[in-house]
């Protein structure tokens, strides 16, 4: 497959498979459920608990962390590195279609633009955990990249992804290092000792205000909160995860024009690929988690495990897994296997639907649970959501051509109604 493009209406041939449609599918299905088991501790306890314990406004009921170690092995960063792999991938496959009719990136621009205005609604009236509006921030960037060829997309991928965590490592580690070890003791380092120790004050005073809006029911005054006080967090997210999440579109990419997820690579190579970053990195995560352990899974050291740590070896995971899933996944033609699917094909929806059922289950003008159950607890709702996920999407598509909100935003994208029911 060539991988150049020489006239912005005039690209690559693509590999057109059904089963390229269908892995695509599976993949996303587990990654919007993946997703939803790293976010439910931000769901259902004050944000700092995703990553700090002690945030906890029960009896967390994990003895020696081991939870926190395993969720941190096996789930945060790798659902939501899958996702925007698929997101890249995703957005070439979309550009291929509209070069095929003639049409320009201005129309992904668009569609991008629609993205963060979604993701904008489900921040300020959902959920703060939002993620569609960064990655309709930093996909402005990527569409910039998207006549490069795919060897130049792979290798700015990669090159991005390593600076960045090297980036990320110097800057949270040094914070570690001054506020949880006995090195931060030292006089130079006094000052801004004391002010990162005061930043916890501060990060857990916000998360309390937020729990006593939620667990009252104020829905109103949460709101105004997130309007006033917390509308930053939509730029700052997207420059703070700009050099692992614009990689990974670019790498998205890149796998996508060399067949990586139509199955054009060797198998055996594949589960050999996937099993060794699956195997290497999980071992990698394992190693952090007991670092983390060790330091009483302090607030700095958990920031630095999630955000600086964590990336090799998590890039590692998101490859490997995506690998195993393209080269096992096909051979999946079971109910489960086909409600995955239908999950993934409906993703959008799902993803903005579990933040209004949680809304529904943890806001006190709902159950009133925010606050009141422990991480078991939490992974049995994780659990019970993914059930009803997989209960209504296969379904539904079974009638409908699209999910609710994907048909909402091909109608807004093309600004023309499609018919929805088949």
């Amino acid at each position: 497959m060539s991988d150049t493009i020489n006239q912005e209406n005039a690209p690559q041939a693509p590999v057109t498979s059904a089963n390229r449609i269908g892995t695509l599918d599976f993949i996303r299905g587990i990654a919007v459920m993946g997703i939803l088991a790293a976010n439910i501790i931000a769901f259902g306890q004050p944000f700092s608990a995703y990553f700090y314990p002690e945030a906890f406004m029960v009896d967390p009921a994990d003895p020696g962390g081991w939870q926190w170690i395993a969720q941190f092995v096996l789930i945060d960063g790798k659902m939501r590195g899958l996702f925007t792999l698929l997101f890249g991938a995703g957005m070439y496959l979309f550009m291929e279609r509209v070069w095929e009719r003639g049409g320009s990136r201005s129309l992904q621009m668009w569609r991008l633009f629609l993205l963060f205005c979604f993701g904008c609604l489900h921040f300020f009236f959902i959920w703060m955990g939002d993620i569609l509006a960064m990655y309709g921030l930093i996909g402005f960037i990527a569409v910039a990249c998207l006549r490069w060829t795919a060897r130049m997309q792979l290798t700015v991928g990669i090159v991005g992804y390593v600076f960045g965590a090297l980036f990320y490592a110097v800057v949270f580690t040094f914070f570690y290092i001054v506020a949880e070890t006995p090195a931060g003791e030292q006089e130079v380092y006094q000052e801004m000792r004391v002010g990162l120790i005061d930043g916890i004050d501060e990060s857990l005073a916000d998360d309390a205000e937020t729990a006593e809006l939620k667990q009252s029911g104020d829905y109103a005054g949460l709101v105004e909160k997130r309007v006033i006080e917390e509308w930053i967090m939509i730029p700052t997210n997207a420059m703070l995860f700009v050099f692992e999440t614009l990689p990974l579109m670019l790498l998205g990419m890149a796998l996508y024009r060399f067949g990586f997820f139509s199955g054009e690579f060797p198998r055996n190579r594949m589960i050999g690929w996937g099993w060794a970053g699956l195997i290497l990195g999980g071992l990698a995560h394992f190693g952090i988690g007991l670092v983390v352990k060790q330091s009483g899974f302090g607030f700095y050291a958990g920031n630095a495990a999630f955000l600086a740590w964590s990336m090799l070896p998590r890039l590692a995971m998101v490859l490997g897994l995506a690998a195993l899933l393209i080269v096992y996944s096909p051979q999946w033609t079971g109910w489960l296997a086909e409600r995955v699917r239908a999950a993934g094909r409906a993703a959008f929806t799902n993803y903005l639907g579990t933040s209004i059922v949680m809304m529904f289950v943890f806001h006190g003008w709902a159950l009133g649970l925010f606050g009141e159950l422990n991480r078991p607890q939490l992974y049995l709702v994780t659990a019970l959501t993914c059930i009803l996920m997989l209960a209504w999407s296969k379904p539904w598509l079974d009638r409908y051509r699209y999910g609710p909100l994907e048909w909402l935003w091909r109608c807004l994208t093309y600004r023309k109604l499609f018919p929805l029911k088949r």
